[in-house]
């Protein structure tokens, strides 16, 4: 009511009650009006003192005043409101401790506790919807293996009291559990500073468009290896065994090649070249940069003949560049190549289906292909698609560069893309 009052005044509006003697068009009015927000306010800070003591009070008496149920435990059906165990949650609540420590990461405890189909607890709201039953992420099971609730306390903000309920893991479990916990968090601390010096951190994407994040490994003789790795993989997911979507890439080697790509293109930025894009996209064959359509001025006469040009689809102001940089698995070890990839050999077949596609269609006053007729047959129907091919597609077509595998029968036996990124992606 203050704030409204407040308001009011900056409309120059006065504010008269009608079942109480005051009105903000008087000083005594407003006089009155001000003494009874202060009791009100007074009144609301007090109740709010009681409810937080009673909280204290009870929480120190190992009562459970509420919140998030942890797995393991049930609400009371009484009064009493100490925690009842439950003992199948209790058991699972066991075997994660001891899963951890036989595994030793959080990463491999996700994907145990997912191919085991073990899922977080699940309850009912007061409004009736089920919430819970669902698999547990990184975050989760942090806060679970550090929840001493399970050791038979209750905490109140930073003070640990003797709670009501019993407890269920082992203390010397406990325990051993911390000490590893621990550990990650030293080695943490100590990635953080490795990941610092990653300069594509937020903006490098693999092929499906999922972050990649900063990352790093120790060898045997303490050398630290940079990555950049798929969030997705980062969070419990298998890796893909067939590379089509590059999920991990080693830091140095694609720093270097960006580097040297971006200081040839853009010759001002030689000094911090990797702060130029503000979008990188790594596929099997090509990276993608986006760089802002400012920073681009002469970029054309720069190019070479592996590097192609185009308007971004998404941002008027940005610019793409495709940039034949090729990532290869060889015998687990990937490999970073600068330049075009090995030429195939030109098919005969595919570029005659292209050349018939375009026979197809015409073009309008922007220059896209639109249908010229509708095709009688459905084989027609489907080659049509080939003159909407992104345009570097065609070109490696009729160059015989194409990507290993492209063929009619994968062009015309499945659904073509509209958008020329995804078209990309399908055939990267």
């Amino acid at each position: 009511f203050a704030r409204m009052v407040e308001l009011f005044d900056k409309q120059e509006i006065s504010f008269v009650s009608v079942t109480q003697s005051f009105n903000t068009t008087s000083s005594m009015g407003r006089l009155t009006l001000n003494v009874l927000l202060s009791f009100a306010q007074f009144e609301r800070e007090v109740t709010g003192e009681r409810i937080r003591d009673k909280i204290a009070a009870s929480k120190a008496k190992g009562m459970w005043m509420g919140g998030t149920l942890p797995l393991g435990y049930d609400l009371p059906q009484d009064k009493s409101r100490i925690l009842i165990v439950n003992e199948e949650e209790a058991a699972t609540v066991r075997l994660i401790f001891n899963q951890y420590l036989k595994l030793g990461t959080v990463h491999e405890l996700v994907r145990w506790l997912d191919a085991h189909a073990i899922r977080s607890k699940q309850r009912v709201t007061a409004a009736g919807r089920v919430v819970g039953g669902l698999p547990f992420n990184r975050g989760a099971l942090y806060h679970l293996l550090r929840n001493q609730t399970y050791l038979g306390f209750i905490r109140h903000k930073d003070v640990l009291h003797p709670g009501g309920h019993a407890a269920i893991v082992p203390k010397k479990l406990f325990d051993k559990v911390q000490v590893v916990l621990d550990d990650g968090v030293r080695r943490t601390a100590e990635r953080r500073s490795q990941i610092e010096r990653a300069p594509l951190a937020g903006r490098l994407f693999d092929g499906d468009g999922s972050p990649m994040s900063p990352s790093y490994s120790r060898g045997s003789k303490g050398t630290t290896y940079r990555y950049y790795t798929s969030t997705l993989l980062q969070r419990g997911s298998k890796a893909k065994a067939d590379m089509q979507v590059i999920q991990r890439i080693s830091a140095a080697p694609l720093e270097e090649q960006l580097g040297k790509l971006i200081s040839r293109l853009v010759p001002r930025s030689s000094a911090n070249p990797l702060g130029l894009p503000r979008r990188v996209e790594v596929h099997r064959d090509a990276v993608h940069l986006t760089l802002r359509r400012e920073d681009c001025a002469g970029i054309q006469g720069r190019l070479s003949e592996d590097e192609t040009l185009f308007d971004d689809a998404t941002d008027i102001d940005h610019l793409r560049i495709i940039a034949q940089i090729r990532i290869r698995n060889r015998r687990g070890r990937i490999e970073i190549t600068r330049g075009p990839p090995p030429r195939t050999s030109k098919d005969p077949v595919l570029i005659s289906a292209l050349r018939r596609a375009h026979a197809m269609t015409n073009l309008d006053e922007k220059r896209i292909p639109i249908v010229r007729t509708s095709p009688e047959t459905q084989y027609a129907r489907r080659l049509v698609r080939l003159a909407f091919l992104a345009p570097d597609l065609q070109k490696a077509i009729i160059q015989g560069t194409q990507p290993a595998g492209l063929n009619l029968d994968q062009l015309i036996g499945q659904p073509l893309p509209i958008d020329w990124d995804e078209q990309r992606k399908l055939f990267a």
